[in-house]
């Protein structure tokens, strides 16, 4: 395949944004609307409703810690066979955990077989995108995650519907075919060559570099705080509206809300990353500050009108940050080391997402409300937010500190810190 000199920006990428977009509402998608299933896999296996909720834990961490696996495989042998095999893994998934007699079947089925056919879509799709664009990347990158909003809306009611149609398993058969379209998404990511593909060496050797690249490192622990206190409103904020006396149907009003927000949110910030000045990493700083106030405020907000407010303001800088996190990841290490380097990032940002949860619940349990619950999850954003200021560039205002550098530039210099001193954080 002949190497191109850059990204070209456009071309068979927008191909790979629409595989994206429809990738992240059949991964994400689902997993946000697996609460459909939850009470009929309750009522059928007669189960404490917390070991029926780790069958979509289990799937979400083996889906991130196998990020890694998904993305040196996609270096070695490219995107489209590993996301293919990824499609056919989350579909016979499904398919098996539609004749389970035991809740430890689903862990089984959908935990584990289709979290690691989850694990070889996403990651490895969003860095293939990574890599066809530059100027425009955080625009494409925004467009993709749509995917999950827009998903979020339509699968929820139809996966009800397909479960008072057909039952739990029959609607679990026709979720299988459904994820087997992963397979054609998959189809279509055609790989790309670069000129600096060959400096950045096999996956051991970018493993070894981005584990001695200090901006890098201080990136994952970010958003590994971020992630942490990203998705408790997800979780809790439907509890707490609850505590407020509010009526189920105007919680759900709200949470839709958010959602709303949201994909206005994801749109807006690729569209301002791409043409602000400055480095991606200043916006994310920015958005992911907003985003830690807005939650940490919930606790103080009683009336309809102040939770409305801040329902938007949580959903639009909390989808705002998104697609600019990703893009962020380009700028520090290159785009020969993006499938690597996502990979290691979705595994360790892992973490925060399954500690985050449970300590929020827990304390709710210590205190009785979600007061500290919230703020606490504010103050991982925020202190996540004081460790991105650390990032290089972030208060250049120069044009050429918000755009990647020559292609052939950065090739050469890689190769140079890779032989001589390994990649340095400036």
């Amino acid at each position: 395949m002949a190497r191109r000199a850059e990204p070209p920006d456009g071309g068979w990428g927008w191909m790979v944004v629409l595989s994206a977009f429809f990738q992240s509402a059949l991964v994400f998608g689902v997993l946000r609307s697996f609460g459909v299933f939850f009470v009929e896999l309750v009522a059928a296996f007669q189960e404490q409703a917390a070991r029926v909720s780790w069958i979509a834990s289990i799937g979400i961490a083996v889906q991130q810690f196998g990020s890694p696996v998904g993305s040196a495989l996609s270096t070695k042998y490219g995107p489209r066979p590993v996301v293919m095999a990824g499609g056919i893994l989350a579909a016979s998934g499904m398919l098996l955990a539609s004749f389970a007699t035991s809740v430890t079947h689903l862990y089984l089925s959908i935990g584990l077989l289709s979290g690691s056919g989850w694990a070889l879509t996403f990651t490895p799709t969003l860095a293939c995108l990574s890599r066809y664009f530059s100027r425009r990347r955080s625009l494409a990158t925004g467009l993709a995650l749509t995917g999950v909003g827009l998903s979020s809306f339509a699968f929820a009611p139809l996966f009800q519907w397909l479960v008072s149609r057909y039952a739990w398993r029959g609607a679990l058969l026709l979720v299988s075919a459904l994820s087997l379209h992963l397979v054609a998404c998959g189809a279509l990511l055609r790989p790309l060559s670069l000129t600096e593909d060959p400096a950045v060496g096999g996956p051991g050797a970018q493993l070894s570099s981005l584990l001695r690249h200090g901006p890098f490192l201080r990136y994952t622990v970010a958003l590994t705080l971020i992630n942490t206190g990203y998705f408790i409103p997800y979780v809790h904020l439907m509890a707490h509206l609850q505590d407020l006396d509010w009526e189920p149907l105007s919680a759900a009003f709200l949470l839709s809300v958010v959602a709303v927000s949201d994909l206005v949110g994801r749109v807006a910030s690729g569209w301002l990353g791409d043409t602000a000045p400055g480095p991606v990493a200043r916006l994310l700083m920015l958005w992911t500050t907003l985003t830690g106030v807005s939650l940490a405020l919930f606790p103080v907000a009683r009336t309809p009108t102040a939770l409305m407010v801040l329902a938007v303001a949580y959903g639009f800088t909390s989808g705002a940050l998104t697609p600019v996190a990703f893009s962020v990841l380009p700028e520090l290490v290159g785009t020969g080391r993006i499938y690597c380097g996502l990979g290691l990032v979705q595994m360790v940002e892992s973490i925060g997402g399954l500690l985050g949860a449970p300590l929020s619940g827990y304390l709710r349990d210590t205190t009785g409300d979600y007061t500290t619950s919230f703020v606490v999850a504010g103050a991982f954003l925020l202190v996540g937010s004081g460790i991105l200021i650390t990032l290089p560039h972030v208060f250049c205002f120069s044009a050429s500190a918000s755009k990647p550098q020559d292609p052939k530039t950065d090739a050469v210099d890689t190769k140079v810190s890779l032989t001589k001193e390994g990649l340095q954080e400036d």
